[in-house]
């Protein structure tokens, strides 16, 4: 398709801006009208450049293009049929969770194998940091889900509540950054083991990765 092939050069732009967006838009626009009709639209870029990044890998992009519509296909159902809400809610969550793990994996596997750092590139290491922390708020949020309450200081306990998953989001990033307010604690043991996978992947991701790209840089800047 002409189209992917003139926005693939693009893809890491497209999935940073649009999750940029996605994190930050509330900034910019009033939060209910930025939740209600503005983030679902950059939602739904964000994924679909998601796609663009894995499009060369065609067992997982077909799986996931399939998803992507069922889910869409899941949810105008459920409105029309009056399907459990709790129960989509949860298949949503498990399809993105997965969607973004292997997203996360491919960019930094396309930063790791480039042979020259350039703009793409360095949007690319960007845009997978960025993605760990996201990985990191399903980890959150999968450790809410299996034992309620393991985080305090969150304003609801609610799965489905705006500001439980803001929380969590923001919970995920400063531990990915090492910051550690106290706002939120993780009080169970499997959230304090899961902060302490958030906290490594960030260094990990740091120490390891950026130090390769600024490797390569060097290099073929001598």
């Amino acid at each position: 398709m002409k189209i992917i092939e003139y926005l693939y050069p693009y893809r890491f732009s497209i999935f940073l801006s649009s999750l940029l967006f996605i994190l930050f838009g509330t900034l910019f626009v009033p939060s209910k009208l930025f939740h209600v009709f503005v983030n679902p639209v950059f939602f739904i870029v964000n994924i679909l450049a998601g796609i663009l990044l894995i499009w060369n890998k065609k067992k997982v992009k077909n799986l996931f293009v399939f998803l992507f519509f069922t889910t869409i296909v899941v949810y105008i159902l459920s409105s029309l049929l009056a399907i459990d809400e709790k129960s989509l809610t949860y298949i949503q969550f498990g399809i993105l969770f997965s969607f973004y793990s292997i997203v996360t994996y491919e960019i930094i596997s396309q930063v790791w194998q480039s042979k020259k750092v350039n703009r793409g590139v360095i949007l690319g290491l960007m845009s997978g940091y960025i993605s760990l922390g996201l990985v990191g708020f399903f980890i959150c949020m999968s450790v809410e889900i299996l034992e309620p309450d393991s985080f305090s200081g969150l304003v609801s306990q609610q799965f489905n509540n705006v500001g439980n998953g803001d929380d969590l989001m923001y919970f995920s990033f400063i531990t990915l950054l090492t910051i550690g307010y106290g706002d939120i604690l993780p009080v169970s043991q499997l959230a304090r083991n899961a902060a302490v996978v958030i906290g490594l992947l960030g260094q990990f991701y740091l120490v390891i990765v950026t130090a390769v790209v600024v490797e390569k840089y060097i290099r073929h800047s001598s």
